[in-house]
């Protein structure tokens, strides 16, 4: 009888190692695909079309991967560890690699479409190769083929759906994106090593075993190195990014959070993105605060704004109470301890009071008791992907204009006016769609930033100007903010269709940019 040749209960014990493992693999295979989606989110803001090539990519990837292996279902045993091997490879190297080529090139789709193509290919080869095993080996006949197909579909979905939970609760939260990938290669290639030694191994010749199980072992062993020496290998990455030295960086549950610091200087960067130099920040920080305050504004919200730059000008008016709304708990921390020089502790202080909560689903849910605020300020980063451009919409606006006081104020940032002038005109548009009774655009020229804009909107009759109790200030005056709402005439008012959620605008504004505004 041939070792093929089985007898029922070994092969039934034989069946279900084989189906543990195919699981394993699918779990893996979710989780690289998980990676590549939240890397595109980080390095490349993460919108709807690279979410969509990634996923589209990937199933179509699946089917590619099924025709591929034909010719080599000859070989299944073989070729079965072969695909494993380059699978565990590939996916667990994929987000180091997308990373550093991120940090050399900058942002590149192409790498990001072919990191998913290759793991698509590698996956879908999978199921081919299992069942030509299963049926040499003689562990399904005509009659029980159907149900072993159903079986194998069932702990596929099941091993995806394991995979699917364990990226978001266990391996991104615990190790990060890169260390997390890496963690998924190694199950992917223990559990390949595992089916090899134990199921496989009558299956090939001798030579081609060995060669095998040292091909995954040094697969194993390349990744054993990357998930010890990852955190070193990406600081040396990430410093190609900033051209000041990198003092602090952390992937939190949302952004990617890095600090540098040059002599006096220092800056905060989310998913790359500078959000203030301490060169400067004043000229930005006062135009975003001080015009939003009437005579006798006692109350603010503040939506974004964690590094505490806002509320630390807001404090200086005894009288102030404050509510500071921020998704990212990670960018609280950091503005209590590493960014406290230039907040001056303001998150800290009694009268502001934080709460960690999407500023969206937190004004929509009626928090605070449905407060009321005299000013409201929208210090949020640019609208470079769908999920933030849900707080650059009529629907968002609508809901925080219902948290206004009568007569209250509220002040959006609206990225460069110069630059990107599509978003910053639509933005006025949008908060006019809202029931604005009078929107004021206005713009001021930050060093790091360029020519940098914000929305006024208020009362109808509403005017431009400083409070009679402003502090002295180390920019703003009132001459300076009057001259704010002068525009050039290559730049003049707009009225564009307002972003919405069902039609998010403002994100192809951004992308578009200067050089392609208006068409």
């Amino acid at each position: 009888m041939s070792d093929l040749a089985r007898p029922a209960e070994l092969s039934r014990v034989w069946r279900w190692l084989l189906l543990v493992s195919v699981a394993i693999c699918a779990a893996s295979g979710l989780v690289y695909e998980l990676a590549l989606i939240s890397l595109s989110a980080s390095l490349n803001g993460g919108g709807i079309v690279e979410t969509s090539l990634i996923v589209a990519g990937y199933v179509a990837a699946l089917g590619v991967g099924a025709i591929l292996v034909k010719p080599f279902l000859r070989w299944p045993a073989q070729t079965f560890l072969a695909v494993e091997t380059l699978l565990g490879l590939v996916g667990g190297l994929s987000a180091l690699m997308l990373y550093m080529t991120f940090a050399v090139l900058g942002q590149n789709l192409w790498m990001l479409v072919l990191a998913t193509a290759l793991i698509g290919i590698l996956v879908g080869a999978e199921l081919p190769l299992l069942m030509t095993m299963i049926q040499r080996g003689r562990l399904a006949d005509a009659r029980t083929t159907g149900s072993l197909v159903a079986t194998l579909n069932a702990a596929d979905y099941l091993g995806a759906l394991v995979g699917g939970l364990s990226w978001p609760f266990i391996l991104l939260p615990w190790l990060g994106m890169m260390r997390g990938a890496a963690a998924a290669g190694m199950i992917n290639l223990l559990a390949a090593l595992f089916v090899g030694c134990v199921l496989l191994r009558h299956l090939l010749p001798r030579p081609q075993f060995i060669g095998a199980v040292v091909g995954l072992l040094t697969a194993i062993s390349l990744l054993a190195i990357v998930l010890l020496r990852s955190d070193g290998i990406v600081a040396t990455a990430r410093q190609q990014l900033y051209r000041d030295p990198v003092v602090f960086a952390q992937q939190s549950d949302y952004q990617d959070i890095v600090i540098t610091e040059r002599g006096a200087d220092m800056r905060l960067y989310l998913n790359g993105g500078l959000q203030y130099s301490t060169r400067d920040e004043h000229r930005y920080t006062e135009s975003l605060v001080y015009p939003g305050l009437a005579d006798d504004a006692q109350s603010a919200l503040i939506i974004g704004g964690g590094d505490g730059l806002a509320a630390r000008e807001l404090l200086r008016f005894p009288d102030m109470a404050i509510t500071q709304v921020e998704l990212d708990p990670m960018v609280i921390e950091v503005a209590n301890t590493i960014l406290r020089p230039d907040n001056g502790g303001s998150m800290e202080d009694p009268r502001v009071s934080v709460i960690t909560d999407d500023a969206f689903t937190w004004l929509r849910g009626g928090g605070a008791q449905g407060q009321r605020y005299d000013a409201i300020f929208v210090d949020l980063p640019d609208p470079n992907n769908d999920t933030m451009a849900r707080l650059y919409s009529q629907e968002f606006y609508t809901l925080a204009l219902a948290r206004l006081n009568e007569g209250g104020r509220m002040v959006v940032q609206s990225s460069s006016a110069y630059t990107t002038p599509d978003v910053f005109w639509r933005v006025g548009s949008t908060l006019t769609a809202a029931g604005c009774g009078t929107v004021i655009p206005y713009h001021v020229h930050v060093p790091t930033f360029g020519d940098w804009g914000f929305q006024l909107c208020g009362p109808t009759g509403m005017e431009l100007e400083l409070r009679s109790d402003t502090p002295e200030l180390k920019f703003l005056n009132q001459e300076v903010l009057a001259a704010s709402a002068v525009f050039g005439e290559d730049n003049q008012p707009r009225m564009l269709e307002p972003s919405t959620l069902d039609h998010p605008r403002v994100v192809e504004d951004l992308r578009r940019g200067y050089r392609q505004a208006g068409e």
